[in-house]
């Protein structure tokens, strides 16, 4: 039997302190080693108990979330949970940038419903976080680049769960020598996340990011992130590539579901699908890339070397279906040679 996961908690409030201890310790196998009130006591706490994951207010005295982030990277790189509120979407962005692991928002209204669902999510995210890999330095991203009006986009799909928000970060800047590529991007993310998520990705550039609405037209050197509670789907209207962004049914697990953004892209596009499954907790992805290789299509996967978390890539390879397995830093740059070479083959 596996050792218990040891669990550090960092927060201001004795309330949501002991609330996590109950929620964190109602699994057998994780044991809550001690609590810290703010950054600077926790960055203390850290690095004498050597915890396996540490979860984190970002809104604390003496020392903030992001110095803590910032010097617990560079003194003992540790697994981190962010645990965020709804008003402070931007900041659980940045916060992934300077190497948390993932974040969860706290419900709005203490219901036992709500607790529950914590419960799992928080649980959920601290057994997945035992075997993370620490995901190296952030680029620069390139400027912005003027696309041609009229030129029809390449449309490349994406895919990611846990870890995925610095992984499509980087893949966009690994991409940016070819601006006129068109990206859809499915993250699993709540609903309230989604649009933060596009304007910080929108703000850094290389590409026009937004949160994608029913009925947009594709256009080249735009990426379009799945709005959290509905599905990304690509369509072809008289010609015409758009989005439609569905609810989900009752029986789906994800929403947005990588699995049909993917069967989307293969039914519209055919052989020029191009799917690629990034980082993430679970299976979603891997019937998508099934329906995209039937195609003909490329599907591609982010290498176990670099995936902060090998579950979605894993189960994709497993399927047969991947054409291309890759680390994280080569896939936006091997992408845009990719298109280079698609353009020079139909003559554009």
């Amino acid at each position: 039997m596996p050792r218990p996961l040891k669990v550090l908690v960092i927060d201001d409030s004795a309330t949501n302190r002991r609330t996590l201890t109950t929620l964190l310790e109602s699994s057998s196998d994780v044991q809550v080693l001690d609590w810290a009130q703010d950054g600077e006591e926790g960055l203390r706490k850290v690095l004498d108990l050597k915890p396996d994951v540490v979860t984190l207010d970002l809104e604390m005295p003496r020392l903030g979330g992001h110095t803590f982030l910032r010097l617990l990277m560079r003194a003992s790189p540790t697994p981190v949970i962010v645990i965020s509120s709804y008003s402070h979407r931007s900041d659980v962005f940045k916060a992934l940038e300077l190497g948390a692991f993932d974040f969860i928002a706290k419900p709005p209204q203490v219901t036992p419903a709500a607790l529950e669902h914590l419960r799992r999510e928080l649980l959920d995210k601290v057994h997945a976080a035992r075997n993370v890999k620490s995901g190296g330095g952030r680029h620069g991203a390139a400027l912005r680049t003027a696309v041609l009006s009229g030129e029809v986009p390449q449309v490349i799909a994406v895919g990611a769960s846990t870890g995925g928000p610095p992984a499509v970060q980087r893949l966009l800047e690994g991409l940016a020598s070819e601006p006129s590529v068109s990206v859809l991007v499915g993250q699993h993310m709540p609903s309230q996340f989604t649009r933060a998520f596009a304007e910080r990705l929108d703000r850094i550039g290389p590409f026009t990011v937004t949160e994608a609405c029913e009925g947009d037209v594709v256009t080249p050197g735009h990426v379009y992130i799945a709005p959290g509670g509905r599905h990304l789907l690509l369509s072809d209207r008289t010609g015409r590539l758009e989005l439609r962004t569905p609810s989900p049914v009752p029986a789906e697990k994800y929403a947005p579901s990588v699995d049909r953004l993917f069967e989307s892209a293969a039914e519209v596009l055919g052989p020029r699908a191009v799917a690629v499954v990034l980082t993430g907790m679970g299976a979603d992805g891997a019937q998508g890339v099934r329906a995209v290789r039937r195609e003909g299509g490329e599907t591609w996967a982010e290498s176990e070397d670099t995936a902060v978390v090998y579950g979605m890539p894993k189960e994709a390879v497993a399927t047969g279906a991947v054409t291309r397995v890759l680390p994280l830093d080569d896939i936006g740059s091997e992408l845009a040679l990719l298109v280079r070479r698609r353009k020079q083959s139909s003559g554009q």
